[in-house]
């Protein structure tokens, strides 16, 4: 069965260069650039305040690379002109320090000499960049698209595997708890069976943060050619799994070498697991709360009463 042309997710304007969108922008884009692009990236991302202050020629000297590679740079993450970045990097720079104090920066890794006090700093400081970059980053109208089109399909099919298919088994229970026909699919085979049955009126909701897990990519993509609405929920917006998607939400969290796969990123995709299914209940209130009601009674009557539960000794 051929597969209908839709509208993509429109790009994110290129005139979004705020203080909180910029440096996310550029770290989501890090996954999709070219080597040279990439060392431009990385100079910018070091130290925003000094990239702010440099020259075109003086940042490409410092990224070992051209005025054309940090031009190309500028067009790779929707940046009109070399000025232009120059001033929301400084914009940026100002709210790293006013946010930051004495916080560690941004994807800082856990080292073996780390004292437990610095892990706990670390964790939360990326975990909270990474929730406060992927609102700033999130597309609403996209996300309302996207909440239509699950508060109204006849079955909800959601891929995922590893730390992902954790964050789509969330997702299937929440959407359960509310009455929603929804189902969470981490295995390959699995997955591609039930995308086979899958139709005009269904979602099929894949989750990867790299957009490029064949075992999440394949799934959707026949989901998508039997006429399912297709959402993919990445980190990185110009990846294969975005560009097989109808409708993109992307996270943004700068995974480490210490840190990868099941942490920051899975923080941020829960958020906006999170804003999906609020979105869809929020659709069906009065429905949503009773069904709430009905299946936290059905909890309430498993734990143990009063009468039998342990109390502090008066020791």
């Amino acid at each position: 069965m051929a597969r209908q042309e839709r509208p993509r997710t429109p790009p994110r304007p290129a005139e979004d260069t705020t203080p909180a969108a910029i440096l996310a922008r550029i770290r989501a884009a890090l996954p999709t650039l070219a080597p040279s692009e990439r060392r431009v990236a990385d100079a910018v991302l070091g130290d925003p305040a000094q990239a702010s202050e440099l020259s075109i020629s003086a940042l490409g000297k410092r990224a070992d690379t051209s005025v054309a590679t940090v031009m190309r740079f500028c067009r790779a993450i929707g940046i009109a002109n070399y000025p232009q970045l120059r001033l929301a990097l400084a914009a940026a720079a100002a709210r790293e320090h006013a946010l930051g104090g004495e916080r560690p920066a941004p994807g800082t890794d856990i080292s073996a000499t780390d004292t437990l006090d610095e892990i706990v700093k670390k964790i939360i400081y990326n975990e909270v960049r990474a929730l406060e970059d992927s609102g700033t980053g999130l597309d609403l109208q996209v996300l309302g698209r996207a909440v239509d089109a699950m508060a109204g399909a006849r079955r909800i099919d959601i891929f995922g595997v590893g730390a992902s298919g954790f964050v789509g088994q969330d997702l299937h229970q929440k959407l359960h708890r509310i009455g929603h026909m929804a189902f969470i699919w981490t295995d390959r085979h699995a997955a591609l069976t039930a995308a086979a049955l899958l139709g005009p009126g269904d979602v099929a909701v894949a989750i990867s943060h790299s957009g490029e897990t064949e075992d999440t990519l394949e799934p959707l993509q026949a989901a998508a050619e039997r006429g399912a609405t297709t959402i993919a929920l990445t980190n990185v917006p110009r990846s294969t799994l975005a560009e097989s998607a109808d409708l993109v939400l992307t996270t943004c969290a700068r995974e480490t070498p210490f840190r990868s796969g099941a942490t920051v990123s899975r923080i941020a995709q829960l958020a906006l697991i999170d804003c999906l299914f609020v979105g869809v209940a929020q659709r069906s209130f009065e429905s949503t709360t009773a069904a709430l009601e009905k299946t936290y009674g059905a909890i309430q009557r498993r734990r143990r009463p009063q009468s039998q539960r342990r109390t502090p000794s008066g020791d």
